[in-house]
């Protein structure tokens, strides 16, 4: 947080930029919704076929909400949520072995990278009074 009042949305570029990265995901995950749906059934998640494009689509509408700064909280939160429910079940390095286990390794913390993202705006979106995570 800043030292200084809340004057309206974060960065609009800040914003465009992360936002530019998720939609991208999310529109690559509709282009490959077979392929997304696959690898979830082999990871063990449970009705892939409905999982995988209602993730997706969260994750469309969440990023569309954080560039606009619509209801930011919700998207937010959403992001958040796409994260933390996806992350593990998807890239599980510590289940895995050489190429692909790097592979989901460096995908895991990336997404753990976005998520923290997320939890700024998030934190943002309530505003400077009500911080996610107290300062000491």
């Amino acid at each position: 947080m800043s030292d200084s009042p809340a004057s309206g949305p974060p960065s609009f570029l800040g914003r465009l930029l992360y936002g530019g990265t998720l939609l991208y995901m999310a529109i690559d995950g509709f282009r490959h919704n077979e392929k997304r749906v696959e690898i979830a059934r082999d990871r063990g998640v449970p009705l892939p076929e409905l999982m995988v494009p209602l993730a997706t689509g969260m994750l469309l509408v969440a990023t569309l909400g954080l560039v606009l700064w619509a209801w930011p909280v919700v998207a937010a939160l959403l992001v958040v949520l796409f994260f933390l429910s996806t992350t593990p079940a998807i890239h599980p390095f510590w289940e895995l072995e050489g190429k692909e286990r790097n592979d989901n390794k460096i995908n895991f913390l990336k997404n753990v990278a976005l998520t923290g993202a997320a939890i700024v705006f998030l934190d943002e979106a309530l505003g400077e009074d009500d911080d996610v995570v107290d300062e000491e």
